[in-house]
Order: C-alpha cells, then sequence, then structure tokens
C-alpha cells in the first residue's frame, strides 16, 4: 500500500474513533441528566406534579397523561425527568410509570416541547413590590405599582348584582390581630399560581404575587374595602 493511501486510511480511523467518542460523551451527559423519582403524587395541577421525592423540583408534563394529571394524585409513581437549564426548579417529565398492585405501567411518554406559559420564573421575585397595607383611605400604599405581592388569605363569597349573584374571590389583608383592613379582587388565577395553592393548602396565609390591573373607586373602596384588582401569578410563603 502505498504511503499516501495510508495517511487516507488512518485520517478515516481518527475522524471515526472521534466521532464514536463524542457519541459516547454525548450519551453519557444526557444520561448524567437525566433522573428517576418514585414516590406518591401530592399535587397535580395543569402540567405541573409536586412529588416530594424530586426534593424541591416541580415536574413539567408536556403532553398527555393517560387519565389525566390530576388523576394521578395519591399514587404511587415512577418518574424519568431531565433537567431544564433555565429553569432552575423544574424538571421535564420523559415519562411517567403508575404503579398498579406490583407492577408498573406506563401513562405517559412525552410528546411535545414545553412552552411554558404562565410560568413564574422565582429570579423574577424582586420585581414584585411587597405592600404593606395599613388603611384603605392611605392609597398611596399601594398605587402606582404593576406588579405586587400581598400577604393575606383567599376567601371566597358570593355577591349580588341586580336581580344575579355571581362569586368573587379574594385576598383578604388582615392586621396582626386579624382584624380585616382591605380586599383584593382577584381577575384570574395563572394555572402555575394554582399549582401552587395547593401546595400550600395546609397554610392558612400566604404571599400572592399580583399584576395589577384595575383600581377601585374610592366610593366603592370605602364600602367593600376593595382596593384593586389583579391577576394572580404565583403563591409562595416568601
Amino acid at each position: 500500500m502505498t504511503s499516501w493511501k495510508k495517511g487516507v486510511l488512518s485520517l478515516v480511523l481518527v475522524i471515526g474513533l472521534v466521532l464514536v467518542g463524542s457519541g459516547m460523551v454525548f450519551s453519557q451527559q444526557a444520561e448524567s441528566q437525566s433522573k428517576e423519582f418514585e414516590g406518591v403524587v401530592k399535587v397535580a395541577v395543569g402540567k405541573y406534579i409536586y412529588l416530594p421525592q424530586a426534593q424541591g423540583l416541580d415536574i413539567y408534563v408536556a403532553g398527555t397523561v393517560e387519565g389525566g394529571v390530576e388523576n394521578l394524585v395519591g399514587k404511587e409513581v415512577k418518574v424519568k425527568a431531565t433537567i431544564i437549564p433555565d429553569k432552575a426548579n423544574l424538571i421535564l417529565a420523559e415519562s411517567i410509570e403508575l404503579k398498579e398492585g406490583t407492577a408498573y405501567r406506563s401513562v405517559y411518554t412525552r410528546t411535545a416541547e414545553p412552552d411554558f406559559v404562565g410560568y413564574f420564573d422565582p429570579h423574577f421575585r424582586d420585581e414584585y413590590v411587597a405592600l404593606n397595607i395599613s388603611d384603605i383611605n392611605k392609597p398611596e400604599q399601594w398605587e402606582g405599582k404593576a406588579k405586587v405581592k400581598v400577604y393575606g388569605k383567599l376567601q371566597k363569597s358570593t355577591v349580588k348584582e341586580g336581580t344575579e349573584t355571581k362569586e368573587v374571590t379574594h385576598i383578604v389583608i388582615t392586621d396582626k390581630k386579624g382584624k380585616e383592613i382591605a380586599k383584593v379582587i382577584i381577575n384570574g388565577i395563572s394555572e402555575y399560581a394554582k399549582f401552587y395553592l395547593n401546595k400550600l393548602r395546609l397554610f392558612d396565609k400566604f404571599w400572592f404575587y399580583l399584576e395589577v390591573k384595575d383600581q377601585v373607586d374610592r366610593k366603592v373602596r370605602i364600602k367593600t374595602k376593595e382596593i384593586f384588582s389583579g391577576n394572580v401569578v404565583f403563591c409562595g410563603l416568601y
């Protein structure tokens, strides 16, 4: 064999070894980013699952779960998930197996890419101003702020408008003695916020992160103690 042919053959072998090695490294990296969790589902809302064994990470489901995500609550599952590099508190479910008797049955395999619509990134917490409401006659305590957080409890009530009644949801703000100071009207709650409402179900009060929509007219405010309305995007203990 001529020297140039030997050179070409050597080059081909080297390239082949490099490609095989790169493939092995990539496979090892992908495997290292994948983890399996086994336990009982405590909360499941929309695209999100809370499994205590995931150690503070929320599990995101991109696809359809047989029987629905909510049907997993209280059941033992085995979840294989991968990290999401730019989402510190989320992992992406690749597969879910439901325990039936002594065996596991597949009820979900990821079929879509996550869209994260409505997801609240914890890095954005600092953008929300903590309100200290002491008096409904001091609008300067809340006006002029687009993103706020308030500490209070959720309350649903029925109000009458003309001949019709409708259900209204408020965040009730109280003083240290538990006396009601003010109310915030909730226009909507994001799916991720609903997920956290369920996670915090054992707590009576916590922080609500809101995007403010409208201010309440003074005459109405005096009568109802409602100060503004907004959409809840997240809930937490701090």
